[in-house]
């Protein structure tokens, strides 16, 4: 944390409003794969039925992708942040009155609401590090705050385990859990939230560090049609096809220790700390790493796809899930592979804000976002049918895809924008 004599250090507070947010938001998202064993049995799902819930998620966050983003452009990061936070905060309680005889219709449309609602999450937080933080300091800031998705994704097992009963007795506490730490985030975020140039408590020589590579964002907002025909646009959403393989482990992961190993719901805990810590390690690491490439004088070009070359390497051994029978070599190579894409998602989402002005940023996130939900979705379909008719073979090549999806992407970017050249307030090319 850069930090000079008298510079002061505001960003940082609230770099911790985007930490606590993460953390609400994926606790949220993780309880149903954490009690998907559970709930499966006691509401006699099929692996298609649960598909299905999780896809009602995904097109909501597919379509609330197309539009957040837009909206936290327009209403700006303070009222677009608190709408998204408190849709999906009111969606994730209502999980909790779904009753037996609509299982499937209603955990259906409570995950629709909740994943409308966290489609903002993400545009809204890139959207506040390119605000409040130089280029150099957004991949490191970027996997600060990414990386408190491990936070809720270890929390969730926890707290599950002590809530539910084996049986399913309770289930519907840890839906309700949230509630109130998203209230507090609400009043916090309204109370403290502006811009760093009418901030009070942020002094002039942090304001002109936070701007020292980038100019101060216009008040004009960039039209839709001068967004989407933009190559770099579509490398960002290249790169979020990944998103997939994230959801598999966030989503599928507890079903797949229950089928292969036996864990249940008392005994996840540990196998989802060692998986999600080393996801944390992989995030903070990763954002790191390409800010340390270009202290040493190494382009933002370089940098960023060196980074994203490690990351896809590191990922590769994840295939070999598919076939190992030990348990804990399944748990840490998961985990090395979650460590990989939380790597790689801090530096992809630093992507938009080293191209596009600050005005866009939000918007094209959301296009990137939307991609990534569709990929996700075909990918739950595909595996749920899989898993109902040829059993844990679709385990096999979900691991398989997952560990060489990286490197391939990773081809398709660099050839939609080999060099990243900085795009200006009209979304022309810079001459930097």
């Amino acid at each position: 944390m850069n930090n000079k004599t008298g510079m002061g250090n505001y960003r940082w507070r609230i770099l911790a409003m985007l930490v606590y947010a993460t953390t609400i938001n994926y606790f949220d998202r993780s309880i149903i794969g954490v009690m998907a064993p559970t709930l499966m049995k006691m509401f006699d799902w099929s692996n298609n039925d649960y598909a299905n819930i999780m896809i009602a998620f995904k097109v909501a966050y597919a379509l609330g992708m197309l539009t957040m983003g837009g909206i936290i452009d327009r209403l700006g990061t303070k009222k677009g942040y608190t709408l998204a936070i408190s849709i999906w905060s009111i969606f994730g309680m209502l999980h909790a009155v779904v009753r037996p005889a609509f299982s499937i219709i209603g955990f259906a449309a409570a995950r629709f609401g909740l994943g409308f609602g966290e489609s903002g999450h993400f545009p809204a937080a890139q959207k506040t590090v390119a605000e409040w933080f130089p280029k150099k300091e957004r991949a490191f800031a970027t996997g600060l705050f990414n990386a408190a998705t491990s936070i809720g994704a270890i929390a969730a097992p926890f707290v599950v385990g002590w809530l539910v009963h084996e049986s399913g007795k309770n289930w519907q506490y840890p839906f309700l859990f949230t509630g109130v730490f998203s209230s507090i985030w609400v009043l916090l975020w309204l109370r403290t939230y502006k811009k760093p140039e009418d901030h009070p408590k942020v002094t002039k020589e942090e304001l002109a560090y936070i701007n020292s590579d980038s100019a101060a964002e216009s008040s004009e907002k960039i039209a839709w049609k001068k967004v989407l025909p933009k190559r770099q646009t579509w490398a960002f959403a290249a790169a979020k096809i990944t998103d997939a393989v994230w959801w598999f482990y966030l989503f599928w992961g507890a079903k797949f220790l229950a089928d292969t190993f036996d864990v249940n719901i008392k005994n996840i805990g540990i196998p989802f700390l060692v998986m999600y810590l080393l996801a944390d390690g992989g995030s903070i690491f990763g954002g790191w790493l390409s800010g340390a490439f270009m202290n040493k004088g190494w382009s933002v070009n370089k940098a960023r796809k060196m980074t994203l070359l490690l990351c896809a390497i590191i990922i590769l051994p994840v295939s070999y899930v598919a076939i190992t029978e030990s348990k804990w070599l399944a748990i840490v190579l998961i985990g090395i592979g979650a460590a990989g894409h939380q790597a790689w998602s801090a530096n992809i989402f630093t992507l938009v804000s080293d191209v596009f002005p600050k005005k866009a940023v939000a918007s094209v996130t959301g296009i990137g976002g939307m991609v990534g939900a569709v990929a996700g979705i075909i990918g739950d379909k595909l595996l749920g049918k899989v898993l109902d008719s040829a059993g844990n073979t679709g385990y096999f090549w979900a691991f398989m895809i997952a560990g060489s999806a990286y490197l391939i992407i990773l081809g398709v970017v660099h050839l939609l924008m080999p060099k990243m050249t900085p795009l200006d307030e009209n979304l022309e090319l810079t001459n930097e």
